[in-house]
C-alpha cells in the first residue's frame, strides 16, 4: 500500500484516467461533454505510458460503431476520422492443412455478422479521440506511467504515483533522474487494457473477483501488410478456425482488408492451451503458409507486427467494477465479446457509463467513495446485453474441444438469439496458467523455419513493432523467485516462457560450464502481458518500465 510520498511534487484533478485507449479517452470525452451540459467545471487528466496516444494500442480491428454512435452521433461526417472502410463482405472458414471449408453465413447467429461494422486501425481511432478529448479541455500526458496507486487512511484510492525516470539497472539515480509525482484525484478510472498492472492490484486488494469466474485470456498476434492491388478487396472480412491448431487448442485467424491495399493479418491463441511446447508466434507464422492465406500475402510487403493479450472470460468473469475511489473500465474489466472478436465498442460504452457516474458523484460533492451508479446500471447496459448471449461459448470450447465445443456453443448462441436459451452459465474453473500440463506428456513441436516471404522470425518481427526501452533501467519483468525458471519450470514444463513470449524476451542460455540460466531481454518486451498470465508458477510480474518505452505501433 502506498500513501502520499511527501518528498514528491503533487498535482490534483477531479478525475484521473489511467490509459488512453478507447475506454479511457471516451471516459474523458464524456465527462467533459456532460460537464458542459450541466454548466459544471471539472478537471480531467489522462495518463498514457506510451510515447504517444495509440502507440500501444493493438486490435484487429473490425469495430462495431455502437459505441462511437453514442459518443459522437455525427462521427461519420468528420473528415479526419480514420475509420473509413465499411464491411462489405464477410466469410467464415474452417481450415484444414491444405484446404478450407466455408461455413455459410446463414448458419451463423446474426450478431456474428459484420455488415454495419467498420475496418481500420484502433490506434488511429484513439489518436482521433485524443484530439476530441483535448478540444473539450481534457489534459493528456503521454510518456508517463502510473507505477503505484495512492491510498488514504481509509484504504480508498486517491491517485497514483508516476514512475521515476533516470534510474539505472542497479536502482541508482543517473544524471537524468527525474522523480515521479503524486497525481491525486477525487476518482481514478483504470483503463489499462487486458491485465493492467494497477487493475490487477485493485482486483486483488478489494477482492473484486470474489464472486466471478477466473478471467481468461488469449494472445492476439497481428501484422499489417500492403498487398497486391489486384488481390485487395476493400471491406472484406475473413475469419477462420482449425489448422494449424489441434482440436484441444482454441484460437483462430483473421484477414481484414481496409484503406489503400492494406490487410490486417492476425491470429489468436487461447492461453488455456495445455502443451508447454506450443509457441503462439510460430503458430501464427504457420497459419500464414496456408494456401488460403499465402496467396494473398506472397507478393505483398509486411509493414508492422505486434501482439497483445485479449480478455476472453466473458460475462461470468467480469469482476465487481467499482472500488473505494474509482472503477475499472474497458478491458481492465474484461468486456470483450469473444465469438465476435470485438471489445472496443464495449470499452467506449463502459467509459461513458463510468463518466456519467463520476460526474453525478462530483455534482453531489462526493469523492473517494464507490461509484455505485456505474455498478448498478451495468446489468441493463448495452455491454451486458452484448455479452450475456455468448457467455457459454468460451467455456464450452475449452471443455469440449474445437469441434464439439463450437457446435454446441453455436447452438447455445442461436438459442439465446431466439430467446429460448437455457438459464445456465458455464464456468471456467481454472486460470490459464493452471491449464499448462507437464512437458513429459507431449513431444516438442517441430516448427518450420521461416521462409522470409510470408513467415518470419521473432527478431525481425520485433524490429517492425518499433519497440524500444532505455537499456540502462531496472528490468520491469520481476521474478518472485529467480530460481524457479531453471529449478522448476525447466524440468517440469521445458520452461515455456521461451515459447509463449511473442517477442523473444525470455531465453534459456548456458554459462561457460554448460549450466543453463534464465536470461531476460527486457528491451524486446512489447507489453503484451502474456508472461504475467501464462507462467505456470505465477513467478513473473509485469511492472511498468520508464514512460515512453515499449512498442510504437503504426496503423495497428
Amino acid at each position: 500500500m502506498t500513501h502520499i510520498q511527501t518528498d514528491r511534487d503533487t498535482m490534483e484533478c477531479d478525475v484521473l484516467i489511467v490509459g488512453a485507449g478507447p475506454a479511457g479517452l471516451s471516459a474523458a470525452i464524456h465527462l467533459k461533454q456532460l460537464a458542459q451540459e450541466n454548466n459544471q467545471e471539472i478537471s480531467v487528466i489522462v495518463l498514457e505510458k506510451a510515447a504517444e496516444v495509440g502507440a500501444h494500442v493493438l486490435s484487429g480491428a473490425v469495430i462495431d460503431p455502437v459505441g462511437l454512435n453514442a459518443l459522437f452521433p455525427d462521427w461519420q461526417k468528420d473528415g479526419d476520422m480514420p475509420l473509413q472502410t465499411p464491411v462489405k463482405k464477410d466469410s467464415f472458414y474452417v481450415l484444414f492443412k491444405k484446404r478450407a471449408l466455408r461455413i455459410p453465413n446463414f448458419l451463423l447467429p446474426p450478431f456474428l455478422h459484420n455488415h454495419g461494422n467498420y475496418i481500420g486501425s484502433l490506434g488511429n481511432v484513439c489518436r482521433w479521440l485524443r484530439k476530441k478529448a483535448e478540444d473539450l479541455g481534457a489534459e493528456i500526458y503521454e510518456g508517463f506511467t502510473a507505477s503505484e496507486l495512492v491510498y488514504d487512511d481509509n484504504q480508498a484510492v486517491i491517485g497514483v504515483t508516476t514512475g521515476d525516470m533516470g534510474i539505472d539497472k542497479s536502482g541508482n539515480k543517473k544524471n537524468s533522474y527525474e522523480p515521479g509525482i503524486n497525481l491525486l484525484a477525487k476518482y481514478v478510472l483504470l483503463a489499462e487494457g487486458a491485465r493492467g498492472s494497477l487493475s490487477k492490484k485493485v482486483i486483488e486488494k478489494f477482492k473484486l473477483d470474489s464472486d466471478s469466474e477466473p478471467q481468461k485470456y488469449g494472445i492476439g498476434l497481428k501484422e499489417v501488410w500492403e498487398v497486391n492491388p489486384d488481390k485487395h478487396i476493400p471491406g472484406f472480412v475473413q475469419h477462420s478456425f482449425g489448422w494449424p491448431l489441434d482440436a484441444r487448442t482454441g484460437g483462430g485467424g483473421f484477414l481484414y482488408h481496409f484503406d489503400k491495399n492494406l490487410v490486417s493479418v492476425g491470429f489468436v491463441v487461447h492461453l488455456n492451451y495445455e502443451n508447454p511446447y506450443l509457441s503462439p508466434f510460430d503458430e501464427f507464422q504457420r497459419y500464414k503458409t496456408h494456401p488460403k492465406i499465402r496467396h494473398l500475402l506472397q507478393d505483398g510487403k509486411r509493414l508492422s507486427y505486434g501482439a497483445r493479450a485479449v480478455c476472453e472470460g466473458g460475462y461470468q468473469s467480469i469482476p465487481r467494477l467499482i472500488f473505494a475511489g474509482g472503477a475499472l473500465i474497458g478491458c481492465s474489466a474484461g468486456f470483450v465479446n469473444v465469438p465476435r472478436i470485438k471489445g472496443s465498442h464495449n470499452a467506449i460504452l463502459s467509459g461513458m457509463l463510468a463518466a456519467k457516474a463520476a460526474l453525478s458523484a462530483l455534482k453531489q460533492g462526493r469523492k473517494h467513495d464507490e461509484l455505485c451508479e456505474y455498478q448498478d446500471t451495468f446489468p441493463q447496459s448495452l455491454i451486458a446485453k452484448d455479452l450475456r448471449p455468448v457467455r457459454n461459448v468460451k467455456p464450452l470450447w475449452s471443455k469440449l474441444g474445437t469441434w464439439l465445443g463450437i457446435m454446441i456453443g453455436g447452438a447455445d448462441m442461436w438459442m439465446n438469439y431466439l430467446k429460448i436459451g437455457l438459464p445456465i452459465t458455464c464456468k471456467h474453473h481454472k486460470s490459464d496458467y493452471e491449464c499448462t500440463k507437464k512437458a513429459s506428456d507431449f513431444e516438442p513441436i517441430d516448427y518450420p523455419k521461416p521462409d522470409g516471404v510470408v513467415s518470419f522470425d521473432k527478431t525481425s518481427s520485433v524490429f517492425l513493432s518499433g519497440t524500444n526501452h532505455e537499456e540502462d533501467q531496472p528490468v520491469h519483468l520481476h521474478l518472485s523467485d529467480p530460481n524457479i525458471p531453471i529449478n522448476k519450470n525447466l524440468p517440469l514444463y521445458a520452461e515455456p516462457a521461451q515459447r509463449y513470449c511473442p517477442a523473444g524476451v525470455y531465453e534459456i542460455l548456458s554459462d561457460t560450464n554448460g549450466n543453463p540460466y534464465f536470461h531476460i531481454n527486457a528491451q524486446n518486451c512489447i507489453h503484451c502481458k502474456t508472461c504475467d498470465i501464462k507462467d505456470p508458477a505465477q513467478n513473473i510480474t509485469w511492472k511498468t518500465p520508464e514512460g515512453a518505452g515499449g512498442p510504437l505501433y503504426n496503423n495497428m
